[in-house]
């Protein structure tokens, strides 16, 4: 069905397609103008929907930035608030959207502003924080910005070198623009990837971009977490649980707790999905409710037993390092 789905919708695909191409092109010409800051930016995003684990960078980014003035800028997908907002103590997931609201209670020292208009949401953190570099949050198809440097991100499992537009497929953009990009990062990638398997990748991703490759993986946190406190794995022996989850890309998660044999029942929404009354009722005869920590900000303070399992990425050999030099660079 899925696949009968797929050709029937093939031809808007390719009007996608075109649409794309006639973009890029405006802007490769300069009748669509692109804009440079005097404060260093650097884009993390992808030319897929979804599912790359641009969050989770972000958080690696920041940490590694730690001793910096740093400001993340994010369009806020699905915010219910308008126009350019900074993030304060009385900002609330529905003001700022679940990833810049999970990353602004995280790093409560880290600026976070929500803006669709890049261009305005730059000038405006220029203005009132001076920050010494901005992180801008899924902004590789912003072409109106020209940031000083940029980071693409392509899940191991669906690689963008493998896809095909939308809706046919998940591609938002042309292949062919990971040539703007600085870096390439392959993320989800098994810890245990052969050294022959990263120079095959590489090998495929170099037909539209040579820049330096990296690669990373999940890993997940020891313990669940909660505002409440922590539990330990054990402690969920013989627990009716609750899997739920409101992301592009759940199994990496459902893969990682089948394999330390967790037994569960997963309930799988759309992406950035808001939880109604009657969803959260269904939850609430389970001893424990375990999320992602994005669906968590969601959820927090509509069920008792509600834990989030933290994740971050976890980079192969040197390539932290590599990584580490590049934004030694930005500053």
């Amino acid at each position: 069905m899925l696949q009968l789905l797929r050709k029937i919708v093939f031809p808007i695909s390719l009007i996608y397609a075109i649409v794309v191409y006639v973009r890029n092109f405006l802007f490769d010409k300069g009748i669509f103008t692109s804009v440079s800051y005097e404060t260093p930016t650097l884009c993390i995003g992808n030319l897929s929907v979804g599912g790359t684990g641009k969050t989770p960078m972000i958080e690696y980014l920041v940490r590694l930035l730690d001793e910096h003035k740093v400001a993340v800028l994010s369009r806020g997908y699905k915010r219910k608030s308008k126009g350019f907002l900074l993030a304060g103590p009385e900002s609330s997931v529905e003001d700022l959207g679940d990833e810049p609201f999970q990353l602004h209670k995280k790093f409560t020292h880290v600026t976070v502003a929500v803006d669709a208009d890049r261009r305005n949401g730059i000038s405006k953190l220029e203005g009132l924080v001076q920050p010494d570099l901005i992180l801008l949050d899924d902004a590789f198809q912003h072409r109106r910005v020209k940031p000083k440097s940029s980071i693409l991100l392509t899940a191991y499992t669906n690689l963008f070198v493998d896809d095909w537009y939308l809706p046919t497929g998940g591609l938002r953009d042309s292949k062919r623009e990971a040539k703007r990009a600085d870096m390439i990062i392959v993320t989800k990638c098994p810890e245990t990837i052969s050294l022959e398997e990263k120079q095959m990748i590489s090998e495929k991703l170099k037909q539209f971009s040579n820049q330096k490759i990296l690669f990373s993986s999940l890993k997940y946190g020891a313990n669940l977490s909660s505002n409440a406190g922590s539990l330990e794995f054990s402690e969920l022996e013989g627990k009716n649980i609750a899997l739920v989850t409101g992301i592009a890309s759940p199994m990496p998660l459902v893969n990682h707790l089948k394999k330390i044999g967790l037994q569960f029942k997963h309930f799988e929404y759309s992406d950035h999905h808001y939880f109604t009354k009657l969803e959260i009722e269904k939850f609430e005869d389970f001893d424990v409710v375990l999320t992602t920590e994005k669906d968590y900000v969601r959820l927090d303070g509509q069920l008792p037993q509600l834990f989030y399992l933290e994740v971050a990425h976890h980079f192969n050999g040197n390539d932290s390092m590599v990584l580490e030099q590049v934004l030694k660079g930005l500053i």
